[in-house]
């Protein structure tokens, strides 16, 4: 095995010790923590001179303090005369702020942001799944690997719903056309799309579906729930259009505010997370070529 180090963030500790076990490793010993006014503090605990340093932190949860502990981590093992550092970001904080959406809109884009703060703190590479936009990648200056949770996606399918044969893959906005129809047509099944309105950030107003579910297994896929409205009131939707089962399949569930008694009440036969697997496959590949 190459010169690797593996530190976690306090985002996924078991995360990253999942990752740490497919590979063989032992995690890296670091040590965070806050001041009583809640600056984040960071000590890394071993030499790092030379090495090729791995951290693994995602954008969830408490998010403006996971990034802040990235950043810091990142520059600690950078200043510490780290040979390459790797930020992997299994859910890129910001995501969703990657454009101004709408002609004359003062909001900022604060996905840009972010990926210049990792490059002055000394990121090499970043490693991240399912961005929501893909331009994202186009931010940065240096490599991204983008992976994609499709190859688990229609692994977790054949062999877990016995009738895929007979389903329908849908998308619960316009935004996620492409991902569907690439599954759909790796699987040889049809798909639809659900055009959502909204009145407001996590509220959605009016859902059309464009498509056929009657008599079928609707399969939802989305990169990202958050309160979880959206592919709630998507599964009523495919219910009442005749729909047998309703399935989510999601790479990045954040669950926040009322997300789990929302899933509970809804109509769904199961929600799946797929993050986990893909990451430690390709982290194992990465570092074994190394």
């Amino acid at each position: 095995m190459p010169n690797i180090k593996i530190f976690s963030g306090s985002s996924h500790p078991d995360l990253s010790q999942k990752i740490a076990d497919r590979l063989g490793l032992e995690l890296g010993k670091v040590v965070t923590k806050k001041f009583s006014n809640q600056e984040t503090c960071v000590e890394i605990g071993e030499s790092v001179r030379g090495e090729d340093v791995y951290i693994v932190q995602s954008g969830c949860g408490e998010i403006n303090d996971n990034l802040m502990e990235l950043l810091i981590m990142i520059n600690a093992c950078k200043i510490a005369s780290a040979s390459r550092v790797t930020a992997v970001i299994p859910c890129f904080p910001y995501a969703r702020q990657d454009k101004k959406d709408k002609v004359g809109s003062r909001a900022p884009i604060s996905a840009k942001l972010v990926a210049n703060m990792l490059s002055v703190a000394g990121a090499d590479h970043i490693i991240t799944m399912d961005l929501h936009a893909s331009q994202i990648q186009g931010f940065f200056d240096i490599p991204v690997d983008n992976l994609y949770a499709e190859p688990a996606v229609l692994k977790w399918i054949k062999e877990n719903i016995n009738e895929w044969k007979n389903c329908t893959i849908v998308s619960p906005d316009a935004g996620g056309a492409k991902r569907v129809t690439s599954i759909a047509d790796r699987l040889n099944v049809d798909f639809a799309l659900i055009h959502k309105e909204r009145k407001k950030a996590n509220e959605v107003d009016r859902m059309v579906l464009v498509g056929d579910v009657k008599d079928r297994v609707a399969i939802l896929v989305d990169d990202m729930a958050d309160t979880c409205g959206t592919i709630c009131h998507a599964a009523d939707k495919l219910v009442s259009a005749g729909a047998t089962k309703v399935y989510a399949i999601l790479t990045h569930g954040i669950f926040s505010g009322p997300a789990i008694s929302r899933i509970n009440t809804a109509n769904f036969e199961a929600v799946v997370k797929i993050l986990c697997f893909l990451l430690c496959s390709f982290l194992s590949v990465s570092v074994l070529s190394k």
